[in-house]
């Protein structure tokens, strides 16, 4: 092996002015929201931790060092071996700050040099992936990229920007301090360059790292210090094997599985305090968790309850319960289960707190069928907090809800069945939900459209099984089917004002996109038939709505679908539904659409299951 070098690098100084590149093989960008959010969580809340209001800018230099991993580079051209997932989603930080920035009337040259760089006249990005170029061009520019048929790596980029827009804590690090955090993240913000001179080289390196363990990670330093402790070698030997076998379990789809489970389960179970939302608040028990959780668990066992032998070898066999259970919720998050089934409803809207809300019910000694029903009722209470937010504007995205998620983890910690019923619907009638009086001002905007989607698949699917029809809430979500034909939000009024205007409806371009993006005026169609709907009048659009193609929802709009279908009329007189046909489409058939709407959502979203 050549010459290698490895140094302590700030992020300035790998990223400002110097491309790189990564080969086909390590193209792929396979980033999830989880790993966005652990990212922002950390980085934000290590720089609240110093910062201070009062303090002036040369203050940064003074404020504590964030230590990011090593990075393998190889060659003349800089391939990157290893961290391109952290480098890519560095480089969507930036952006979004630079997005921020101009926004806020300011400008930061150093952002921008160490998002994109200049060469004989031409700017080209620093990591420099040509099939990613239109996509990281949209988002350099604020702008949404929707092309048709993009790879999952291009739509990973967007998506994950997407995520920190909405996962940044922008109530906490304001305008105001955005250059601070701006200046902290390139200076203060480390990882370790290692350079190899040859590809071949770089590689070992890399392999040697993975395969010697160079780096211990927290789940074995935490593995190492609970072995520590237990006296017997017999059992010391046994409860090695159990970790080994759930960690390769938690890592068989994600190979940071075993560390985010973990904090879940710490979190969920053990922790007690969390860092105030304001700037100059400490790290508390969630944050440190987020962290070194191995340290916290070492430092916090007498909160834990860890003092001789056998509670640590009790810990290691909760560990393993746990991880069952959790591995339970992961599954069903991403494949139906129709026993479980809220819990894929809210990892279909990214809930990314749902499993420590679960696992907090959890108690060891419950059996498979109380587990089973109190991850019902934690994920339908979930599902419920969900819509009433969404419905009033109130976001439910990490940082926003991270406080009250967390307060609520502690509420349910090993509640019994009955104590869990009466501490949710408490906590569900302090929501005040209550939607139908407001419906008719609800509608689709950049925030509520994922929402929007949800809503408008599972009403449609609660209608049909009703009815006795196969429910079809997983086709109407699923964005990738298997018959490259996705359900879409249809807007029943074209996007046409001009046509509209003479009929004096409508007081101006304003007021017409409002009645047109209002629920009421919403459906889901099959992409196909969306597109060739784009330019259409009302009249035609029937025709469409009420064939085959469609669903019970849509068909409502169309006679039709009231003749020859007992079911669907004996569903309407029993809940008293104001379903009804319309030969034509305007403002009032828009508020009579979303007054229903809003009837279907209190049977869709209820609180029987907690009484």
């Amino acid at each position: 092996m050549k010459k290698i070098d490895g140094s302590p690098k700030n992020l300035k100084q790998l990223l400002q002015n110097t491309k790189y590149s990564i080969h086909y093989y390590q193209r792929e960008y396979m980033w999830q929201r989880k790993h966005i959010e652990e990212l922002i969580d950390d980085l934000t809340s290590e720089f609240l931790e110093y910062y201070d209001p009062s303090h002036q800018r040369m203050h940064v230099a003074d404020y504590g060092a964030y230590f990011m991993g090593s990075v393998v580079l190889a060659g003349r051209e800089n391939a990157i071996i290893d961290g391109q997932q952290r480098f890519t989603s560095m480089t969507l930080l930036l952006m979004y700050l630079n997005n921020r920035l101009h926004a806020a009337g300011k400008k930061y040259d150093v952002v921008e040099a160490m998002i994109f760089s200049e060469a004989f006249g031409s700017k080209s990005f620093n990591i420099n992936v040509p099939e990613r170029d239109d996509c990281m061009n949209a988002i350099y520019n604020g702008k949404q990229y929707d092309a048709v048929d993009i790879s999952e790596s291009v739509a990973n980029l967007q998506a994950r920007y997407n995520d920190i827009v909405e996962i940044f804590p922008a109530e906490e690090i304001g305008d105001d301090a955005l250059l601070y955090f701006c200046d902290w993240l390139i200076e203060k913000v480390f990882f370790i360059e290692i350079v190899a001179t040859t590809e071949q080289d770089a590689h070992k390196v890399f392999v040697t790292m993975n395969d010697r363990g160079l780096s211990l990670t927290s789940t074995e330093m935490l593995k190492g210090y609970l072995l520590s402790e237990i006296k017997s070698d017999d059992v010391r030997e046994k409860m090695n094997d159990l970790w080994k076998s759930k960690v390769l379990e938690l890592k068989r789809d994600d190979e940071k599985g075993d560390e985010y489970f973990i904090k879940v389960w710490l979190r969920a179970q053990y922790a007690e305090t969390i860092r105030e939302t304001k700037a100059g608040a400490v790290n508390k028990d969630f944050d440190l968790i987020g962290g070194a959780f191995h340290k916290w668990v070492r430092d916090e066992r007498e909160k834990i309850g860890l003092d001789c032998s056998d509670d640590y070898e009790a810990f290691i066999r909760h560990f393993a319960k746990y991880a069952d259970v959790f591995l339970k919720i992961k599954k069903v998050e991403t494949t139906f289960d129709d026993k479980l089934r809220y819990i894929y409803y809210n990892a279909k809207v990214s809930f990314t707190h749902q499993p420590m809300l679960l696992l907090s019910a959890i108690n060891f000694d419950d059996t498979e069928e109380t587990i089973n029903t109190k991850l019902n009722l934690v994920s339908r209470f979930i599902d419920l907090l969900i819509i009433s937010r969404v419905t009033n504007y109130r976001s439910v995205d990490y940082n926003t809800i991270k406080n009250y998620a967390f307060n609520l983890t502690k509420e349910i910690r090993n509640a019994s069945v009955d104590d869990l019923k009466v501490k949710l619907l408490d906590t569900f009638s302090k929501e005040k939900f209550t939607v139908a009086d407001r419906m008719s001002g609800f509608g689709l905007n950049s925030f509520t459209k994922m929402y929007i989607r949800h809503m408008l698949a599972r009403v449609t699917s609660f209608i049909e099984e009703s009815i006795g029809v196969t429910p079809n809430y997983c086709s109407y979500i699923d964005p990738k089917p298997k018959n490259r034909n996705p359900f879409e939000i249809e807007h029943i009024l074209c996007d046409h004002y001009e046509w509209f205007a003479d009929s004096g409806e409508y007081t101006d371009a304003e007021d017409f996109k409002r009645w047109r993006n209002n629920i009421g005026g919403l459906l889901l169609l099959h992409k196909s038939i969306n597109a060739s709907l784009n330019d259409q009048l009302y009249g035609y659009k029937l025709g469409k709505y009420t064939s085959n193609e469609g669903n019970i929802y849509t068909a409502s709009l169309g006679n039709n679908a009231y003749q020859n279908n007992p079911q669907f009329n004996k569903f309407i007189k029993a809940h008293s539904l104001k379903f009804e046909p319309y030969n034509k489409f305007g403002k009032a058939e828009i508020e009579k659409r979303s007054i229903l709407f809003g009837d279907l959502i209190e049977l869709v979203w209820n609180d029987e299951m907690f009484k």
